[in-house]
C-alpha cells in the first residue's frame, strides 16, 4: 500500500523527501522488538510518518501491535477517521468524521488473568476526556457545527460518565455548536439508518474503533477509510484497515485508504495541493473504474495509475 501512496505524492511534485523505518510483526521475529528504538527516533526528527497496515498475530500474547505502541509512546491522543460516501459505491450518502480517543479506555493494555476469570482496566481520564473533546469541538467548527457524544453512560456511569461529563463541558465553550449525545447500542442503528444526521462523531477508544469499521461498510469498503494519529508533536497517518496476509503480492488490495492517509498528511502539513489526491479518486470512481473489492477490475497498481492521471 505504502508505494502506491508514494507514487502519488511523487507525482504531485512537492518539496518532500521519505525516510523508510522498519516496525511490526516482521521486525519484532528477527530483532524482538515491534518498534525499534531508531524508529521511534527516526520518527520524532521527522515529526510525521506514513504507515501501512501491520500484522498483529492473535495468537502470540507476548506480541503488542506496533501501531498502538507508536500511539502511546508518542502520545497521539487523537485518531481522526473520516468516513465519506464515493459516486457509485456506497449505500447511503454519509461524510462524518469519527473522533475517537486514542490512548485509554478499554485499549488502556492493563489486563490480567486469574483462575476462572480475565479482567481488563478501563480507563478515562479527564485529561484525556478534555483534549479529545476540544480536537472534536474544533474540528466541529470547521464543519458543519454538530457533535455527536457517543457513550454508555446508562450502564458504565463512571467511566463513560466522566467522559460525558467532560465533553459537555467543553461543549459549554463553543455555544455555535449543536451537541448531543447518543448512546453506542443506539448509535449503530442510527448511522445506518440515518447517517446524514451526524457530522463530528466523538468517541471512547473502543467505541470509535467499531464504529468506524461501520462507516466503512456503509461507505463501500474498508479500503476506503483513512485515518490520522495527532498529538502535540507527532503524527502518524495509516489506513483504518489491517494487513491481509492471504492476498499478499496477487496486486488486488485496494490502495484508496492508504493513498487518502497521505493526503490527510499533507492536509496537516497545510500543503494545498492535497485537495487535488480526493479529486483524483472522484474522477476514477465516476468513470466507473474500481479494484476487485468494489466489484471493479483494477489491479492495485493499475488504480493508482488512474488516480495519477486524473490528478
Amino acid at each position: 500500500m505504502i508505494p502506491q501512496a508514494l507514487k502519488v505524492l511523487e507525482a504531485l511534485d512537492l518539496p518532500i523527501s521519505f525516510k523508510y523505518v522498519d516496525a511490526g510483526y516482521e521486525v519484532f521475529k528477527k530483532t524482538g522488538k515491534n518498534v525499534p528504538k531508531d524508529t521511534l527516533e527516526t520518527i520524532k526528527k521527522c515529526r510525521v510518518c506514513l504507515c501501512g497496515p501491520m500484522t498483529t498475530p492473535l495468537t502470540l500474547k507476548r506480541y503488542k501491535s506496533a501501531a498502538v505502541t507508536i500511539r502511546k509512546m508518542l502520545n497521539l491522543y487523537a485518531n481522526i477517521r473520516p468516513a465519506k460516501s464515493y459516486p457509485n459505491i456506497s449505500l447511503k450518502d454519509l461524510d462524518i468524521v469519527i473522533v475517537r480517543e486514542n490512548t485509554e479506555g478499554l485499549y488502556s493494555g492493563i489486563e490480567w488473568k486469574g483462575d476462572d476469570a480475565a479482567f481488563t482496566l478501563r480507563v478515562i481520564s479527564k485529561k484525556a476526556s478534555d483534549r479529545i473533546a476540544r480536537y472534536a469541538f474544533n474540528l466541529a467548527m470547521k464543519r458543519k457545527k454538530k457533535v455527536t457524544v457517543v457513550t454508555k453512560s446508562n450502564i458504565m456511569r463512571e467511566t463513560c460518565g466522566l467522559f460525558r461529563e467532560t465533553s459537555f463541558k467543553v461543549a459549554e465553550e463553543f455555544p455555535e455548536v449543536t451537541t448531543e449525545e447518543v448512546l453506542i447500542d443506539a448509535m449503530s442503528m442510527k448511522l445506518i439508518k440515518e447517517p446524514e444526521k451526524f457530522d463530528v462523531v466523538l468517541c471512547p477508544n473502543l467505541f470509535g474503533d467499531i464504529l468506524s469499521d461501520e462507516a466503512a461498510g456503509i461507505v463501500g469498503s474498508l479500503g476506503l477509510l483513512p485515518s490520522a494519529n495527532i498529538g502535540e508533536k507527532y503524527a502518524l497517518f495509516q489506513p483504518v484497515h489491517g494487513s491481509a496476509p492471504d492476498i499478499v503480492g496477487k496486486g488486488i488490495a485496494n490502495p484508496v485508504a492508504t493513498i487518502l492517509s497521505a493526503k490527510m498528511m499533507l492536509d496537516h502539513f497545510g500543503e494545498k495541493k492535497a485537495k487535488k489526491i480526493e479529486e483524483a479518486i472522484d474522477s476514477v470512481f465516476n468513470n466507473g473504474m474500481f479494484t476487485k473489492d468494489l466489484g471493479g477490475k483494477l489491479s492495485t497498481e493499475e488504480f493508482t495509475k488512474n488516480v495519477i492521471k486524473n490528478l
